[in-house]
Order: C-alpha cells, then structure tokens, then sequence
C-alpha cells in the first residue's frame, strides 16, 4: 500500500502534510483527549537557549506522566496536549544542569525558565547519552588478534579477529542493557563490599542477579583476564575524571519532536516490545491501548494513553503454571539490587516475547503454553511438514489475545517461536522464527480463524539451498555437518542440494512475493530467505547472503514496500540495505557460503563517537523498522534504526546518507528493542499520528532514577515547527 500522506524537507524545520487513503476508516478523536498547553521560554545568563529540552512532569494522573519539546532559535516553546494536572516544568540541555522546577497548568502562557550552566565540563557530561560515555571504552588493537589465551595476553583464542571480539562486546554485553549509564560506568555502589581493585569488581558484578550467568559467559568469551583489564580501565579512567566528546543540541527537524511518557509495568518489569496497531494498516486500533509484554512477569502490559491508564493481565498456560519451566533461573549470585530474589519466571511463566496486531486489532504473541513437544511434530507423524522435517524442540508457542472478548486462545506450534510479523495476504499468514533453530514457521490465521485446527493451520520450511542449481529442492540432500560449510568440504556432493542451519534473530515476509527473510547474528552475519512455493514443504527453497566487509551483525530485519531488505548491525553500527534484484547468481555451488552477491548490499553507518581507537560507533542497534506508509512523516518506506545506547531512535535518509536523531533526554535509559508507528485519525495533522517505543531493558532499575523507577512508553510525534501546538 503506498499513500505517502506527509512530506517532509529535511534540510528545513518545516514540513507539508498531504491526506492519504486507507482501507480502513480513521478513528474519531476522542472528547475526553488532552489538549492544554504551556508556552514560554528559556534563559540563561548567556541569553536564549537554543535546542535545550523542557520537560514536564506530574505525578496527578492514574499514572505519571511526562511531555517533552526542544526550543527553537530563539529559546521559545510549547508543551502540547496536556492533560489537566499540575506539572512541575524544568531544563535539560547539553552545555546546562538541570533547572529547578517551578509548577504549570495548562494554559500558562510566557512561562520563563532559567537555564543554568554547567559549572564545569564533569557537571554538563553527566546528562550525555551512554553512548558518549561508552566510546571511551578501549578494546584491544587489532594486531592482539588472535587471542593468545591466559599464559599470553589474556585474549581468548576463540577471538580471532579485533572484530569478533568487538561483536562479543556489543551483541553479548549490550543484549540486555545499556552500557555507558552512571550505574554501568561506576563502580561506587560496589564499595561496600570492599575488593582490592576495579578488575575484581568487574569478575564480580558480572555473576550476579537475574542476568549474572549470561553475563558471565559473555565475560569469559573475551578471555577472563582480558576483559578484567579492559572493562576496569573503562571505569577507572572515568573515576580519575577523563570525559567523553561533547554531544550537539538537537538541530533542524529534530526541534520538532513531541515526546510523552507514561509509566507502566512493574519496578522488576522485563517488557521485551510494545505494539500499537497493525503493521500493514496503522489506522487499526486509532486512539486505542498499547500493549507490551512483559516477558519475565508472563503478563501483558495494557496503557489506554487517553485516559493515561495502565493495567496488567496474566497471559496463561495450557499446562499447568506450577508445572511449566521457566527460561528464568533463580539467581547464582545476590544481586546488589534484588538479593537471591527470584524475580522472574516461576508465578507465570508464559515467557512472551514479542506481540503485534492483526487487522482486527487482536494481539497475536510468541508465548509459552506447555513443556514435553507434541508426538505430532515428531518422525512418526502422519502431518506432512513433520514427515517432510521433524521437529523435537519448541520453547516458546503462539498465543492472542482478543480485546472484545477478553480472552485468550493459545495455540500449539511445532518449531519455537521468538519474533513474529503479519504477511499482507489475504490469509493474514503470522510468521516466525526460532531464535535457537533455523526454521521459518507460520499460522495461516485464516484458516484457523475458520476452524481453529492448529496442526492444519500451521505449517515450516527448514533452510536448503539450491546448490545443484536445478531451481528446487529433492532429497536426499547434503545434510548440515554441524557447523558453517566450506566449498572444499570432501563431503558435498555436487549433485544434491545442500541444507545450512542459520538460526534466525528476527524475521518479515516481503510484500511483493512469498517469501520470507530472517537475519542470523552467526559471525559475521546473514540474511536468509525462504520461499515456501506453491506446496510447501516440498516447494520450501532457501538462499543465504553474508553480510560483507565492514559490516557485521544483523539482528533486526525489515522490509520496504519494494522488497528491499534493510537489516540492523548491532556489531558494527551500520543499517545495512540489500537488494535482491542486483544479484547476478542466486542459485547454485557458489551460493554455499553467502558471498555470491556483494553489489546487493549497502551500509551506511550510524552518526555518533566510535571507541576508543577503533572505528565502530559506540552505539547498539537492536532493531530496525521501515516506515512504509509514511506514518510519522519523513517519508514513504524511510528506515529507522533503534539507538538503543544512545537514548534515541535514529531516522535515515537513504539518498544523502544523512541521520536525524530523536533523542528522549530524561529519563536517560531508553533502551529499546523496537518500535512501530500509527495513525490515530488520517485528518488531524501531526497530532493524529506518531511512532511509539518502550524502555525495554532487563534491568529497568538501571534507568535514571534507580531502583523504584518503573518502565516508560514513549510516542513520538513530529509537528511542523516547535512552537506548533
């Protein structure tokens, strides 16, 4: 569907708001939605400030609620729709320290604020985003590669290259929450326990809590006594006062932004992803709840952000709660925070993972119903995708929830399921990939709307590529030896297809064909796609494309309204784009590897500081997402990365190479795992449409505040100039 209802001039503050056309009718804007405002502006003793952040606040409302603009030229702003509440109002900007508050309502008019400035440099750097503070951070020289173990420079010899152990540092360490915050780059809360040194501290903190057993092993992948070395330089070198580059002020059309925060979840809340509406009609839902799931609660999140309310509800089992298994183990080690609290898993532990909507506005997620796999997925099955490629391990299954009714359906699912996306047929297939297996599944929810047969409705192709060349797929096939295929391995035989085992990250099914793609993070990265033909299994059919030199790292994968796939490299800081068409071989012996199609890929690397002696941004890009239709107004099918250490979501231009930032100032901690846009009503300019995102880190007491401090959705909205109200 392309209905580019916006356009917008990036060299310029102002933007142009054209009317599309969708399927669907907008929403009425509903009576009750907040409207007031407060204007003024901002001082200092240097005159106006320019680009500085006022935010409001209140804890008045059934949850706390936070609003958000950037002044303009002249230090002037609007705070827009404002629920009725009393705020306390104040400064944030780079350069300044945060003002004293002084209250508002709405309807205040030529409010004056009085900027301060930072005293010292140490006093302005403390409100920098993370990623500021992490490029700091040195990793070793490339030529300490290969790692020569504990008796040689501490690096482990599985580390082969400066840039796999640079994937190590950001796709392990960086997986679960930021790097670069004030708890992260400290150790000062550790003091108490008195240790001898910083390379004590950091073996230490690396056990503990909910976390502790996967930070350890990502800890000792680098080498134990190398990681010890270079993490405690970090910090020591911070706690002798050394300072990281200064950050710019919003410019340009990132004064525009509108950001609102509210509370929701718990203060233990591990909410993985949020959604709105439906992929590939966001007026679905209009003015409608957010939902997220929090994974280690096994609920699912609810905030109604007109009526800034929010609730929980318990996302159940088919088995037995008491008797299902828990990914959640109890902590190894006492959390500095938490003790030996078992914080998540054992009450409920349906262990959801991502959700999204379907055109009838039902939240469709990957969730755990029951423990042993089904005889029906196995060899020895009469279902013909089991005959066909059995199946012996399912984690995670599917679930929805319908918002009319209430109610829950679960749904038994042979492969395991991690991420899910909506195709646009008209079967509304749900595909998803595995995380910790190479399958793509998928529910026709077509066909189990109209019979509710989950083994018929369901279906999988495993990953064979065409390496014969005959363009399909016959057994018996090279069978995968376990790992990564070489061209001079003796056992390939030329004359049959040839199955690989990528495990796929993220997954999107193409709006232009029928085929499906998945990244896999497998060093240095891919991209697989599967195309399930006409009679799947039998037609399933597979390619893989390496990502190239310097890229590496593909977690998160989407889709443009032409086909092109744009992957985020969380390792090195690129969104990487691939087109198909530029591939000249896509079948045959010399696909084996991936590397058969270099002219179909483009990198463009991310804004922001890189480490300390290398050249890889400092910041971590969990996922991306594509704009097709428009939503938020930079344009049609414009992509946007997740900063997710750098406290922004980061919006390409694909034609220029050029970056904007919506950075979310406070509270600093926005690490998010995705996000998605929708348009609430079509005629109300760009107050009926915005992107939305949630603090999702596994440790949302790291977020500024502490511990107590709860997870945040955040709407982002972009109006054509910042006094627009």
């Amino acid at each position: 569907m392309r209905n580019p209802f916006l356009v917008l001039r990036r060299s310029t503050a102002l933007i142009v708001f054209l009317l599309p056309v969708f399927d669907s009718s907008a929403a009425p804007r509903p009576e009750n939605m907040a409207d007031g405002y407060i204007t003024g502006s901002v001082e200092s003793a240097e005159g106006p400030e320019a680009g500085v952040w006022v935010i409001a606040e209140t804890a008045e409302l059934k949850t706390p609620f936070i609003k958000i603009v950037v002044t303009d030229d002249d230090g002037r702003f609007v705070l827009p729709e404002l629920p009725e509440a009393t705020y306390s109002v104040w400064v944030r900007g780079y350069g300044l320290t945060d003002s004293i508050p002084i209250e508002g309502r709405p309807g205040d008019t030529d409010v004056q604020l009085r900027a301060v400035l930072a005293e010292t440099p140490a006093a302005a750097a403390k409100v920098y985003p993370p990623n500021y503070w992490y490029s700091m951070f040195e990793p070793p020289s490339a030529d300490q590669f290969p790692g020569t173990g504990p008796t040689g420079n501490g690096i482990s010899p599985q580390m082969q290259t400066q840039k796999q152990w640079m994937n190590n540092l950001k796709s392990a360490c960086n997986f679960c929450h930021q790097l670069g915050t004030e708890i992260t780059r400290q150790l000062d809360h550790m003091d108490h326990l008195g240790f001898e040194s910083a390379e004590e501290a950091w073996e230490y903190r690396t056990r503990l809590g909910v976390r502790g057993g996967n930070m350890q092993a990502a800890f000792l992948a680098f080498g134990r006594e190398n990681a010890m070395q270079v993490f405690s330089d970090w910090t020591t070198r911070i706690a002798d006062g050394e300072l990281p580059p200064v950050p710019e002020r919003p410019q340009g059309i990132e004064r525009n932004v509108v950001l609102t925060l509210w509370d929701w979840g718990v203060a233990d809340s591990f909410m993985h992803d949020e959604i709105s509406t439906d992929k590939n009609d966001p007026t679905v839902n209009g003015y409608g709840p957010i939902y997220a799931v929090s994974s280690g609660h096994g609920k699912l999140t609810v905030l109604d952000p007109v009526e800034n309310d929010t609730w929980e509800i318990i996302i159940p089992t088919r088995e037995d709660p008491r008797e299902v298994s828990s990914r959640f183990p109890p902590p190894g080690t006492p959390s500095n925070f938490w003790g030996n609290q078992h914080l998540w898993g054992p009450e409920h532990p349906s262990d959801p993972h991502n959700p999204m909507l379907d055109r009838k506005g039902r939240v469709w997620m990957t969730s755990k119903i029951r423990n042993d796999q089904p005889d029906w997925c196995m060899e020895g099955s009469d279902n013909k995708f089991a005959q066909y490629y059995p199946l012996t391990f399912s984690n995670r299954q599917a679930s929805y929830y319908d918002p009319e009714t209430e109610e829950f359906v679960l749904i038994d699912t042979c492969f395991a399921t991690h991420h899910l996306q909506f195709d646009n047929d008209p079967d509304q297939t749900l595909y998803f990939n595995e995380l910790l297996g190479p399958v793509v599944g998928w529910i026709n929810t077509r066909e189990f709307d109209m019979h509710g047969d989950e083994q018929a409705a369901q279906g999988w192709c495993p990953q064979i590529l065409d390496t014969n060349g005959d363009g399909r797929i016959t057994r018996p096939w090279n069978e995968w030896p376990g790992q990564p295929w070489s061209e001079s391995d003796e056992n390939i035989n030329p004359r049959r297809d040839t199955e690989v085992r990528y495990n796929l990250y993220s997954v999107i099914p193409s709006p232009v064909d029928d085929a499906v793609w998945g990244a896999s993070e497998q060093f240095p990265g891919h991209i697989v796609r599967v195309d399930p033909g006409a009679n799947p299994p039998e037609t399933c059919i597979t390619e893989l494309y390496q990502v190239p030199d310097p890229g590496f790292d593909p977690r998160g994968i989407d889709i443009d309204s032409n086909g092109i796939v744009w992957a985020a490299l969380a390792g090195s800081s690129h969104f990487a784009r691939f087109d198909r068409s530029q591939c000249d071989v896509l079948n045959g012996p010399d696909t084996l590897d991936g590397t058969h199609c270099e002219d179909g890929w483009t990198l463009f690397r991310t804004d922001g500081p890189t480490f300390s002696g290398s050249d890889v941004p400092s910041d971590f890009h969990y996922f991306g997402w594509v704009d097709q239709h428009n939503v938020i107004g930079f344009g049609e099918d414009t992509p946007i990365a997740t900063g997710s250490n750098s406290d922004a979501l980061l919006v390409l231009d694909p034609d220029s190479g050029e970056w904007t930032t919506l950075r979310v100032p406070y509270p600093m901690g926005f690490y998010h795992r995705g996000l998605d846009g929708r348009i609430d009503n079509i005629g109300d300019g760009w107050k009926g449409r915005a992107l939305y995102a949630n603090y999702g880190t596994h440790l949302v007491w790291h977020i500024e505040g502490g511990l107590g401090s709860l997870g945040k959705l955040v709407k982002f909205q972009i109006r054509p100039d910042p006094l627009a109200r």
